[in-house]
């Protein structure tokens, strides 16, 4: 089965808030744009991936494979509002939607992991904490259902089955000990080179500065 996946995108700087709570503002758009390059990177070298479609609330350049600006307000809502033009425009794949922040992602984690969503009608993988969503999948003919968000893992699990997956699939961002375990893993190299050149990202927040 082939698949189009959807990344949920939001506008700078607004994403990536509790992140960007420890960096200044040229920093945080910075290290995010990275994020997001890696993820559609390894997304798109997956060999059961179609398509990769951004989702967005604001219309923008991305290295996809097309652009959907969503009308409705959300996360949820924008994913209901792509899911259901890739299934009118794309009936005969799988539809997973995918966040946009795995730095670490390789493609064979997500590869492997729609192979084995493509024998479920609804499946989802958790992230590394087991409370929230990386990824989560439907055969065609199945609506999508997002429910993402704060303790998405548990809503999903009631909806559809979890799914075993790599760490790269699992390692989201949202603060700076995420990027720090992604790092760990092995970032992709848009984020590698970000975090080399500057290297204030890496360290703890300074006086006056928040903690993650």
């Amino acid at each position: 089965m082939r698949w189009t996946v959807l990344i949920p995108l939001k506008a700078l700087p607004a994403a990536k808030s509790r992140l960007g709570a420890t960096l200044d503002p040229v920093q945080h758009a910075k290290v995010v744009d990275a994020i997001r390059a890696d993820t559609l990177t390894a997304a798109r070298a997956a060999a059961n991936v179609a398509r990769v479609v951004v989702v967005t609330d604001r219309p923008g350049a991305f290295d996809a494979d097309a652009v959907f600006v969503q009308r409705t307000a959300g996360l949820n809502g924008g994913l209901d509002e792509a899911a259901a033009d890739a299934a009118l425009r794309w009936p005969q794949d799988g539809i997973a939607a995918l966040v946009g922040d795995l730095p670490a992602l390789v493609a064979g984690d997500l590869e492997e992991a729609l192979t084995a969503a493509s024998g479920h009608s609804c499946s989802f993988v958790a992230d590394s904490a087991g409370t929230g969503t990386t990824l989560l999948a439907v055969r065609p003919g199945t609506p999508l259902a997002p429910a993402f968000g704060e303790g998405s893992a548990a809503r999903h699990r009631a909806a559809g089955l979890e799914l075993a997956a790599g760490a790269t699939l699992r390692a989201d961002v949202d603060t700076q000990d995420d990027l720090e375990a992604a790092r760990a893993l092995g970032v992709g190299p848009r984020t590698r080179a970000v975090l080399e050149v500057d290297a204030d990202i890496s360290r703890s927040p300074g006086p006056g500065m928040m903690s993650s």
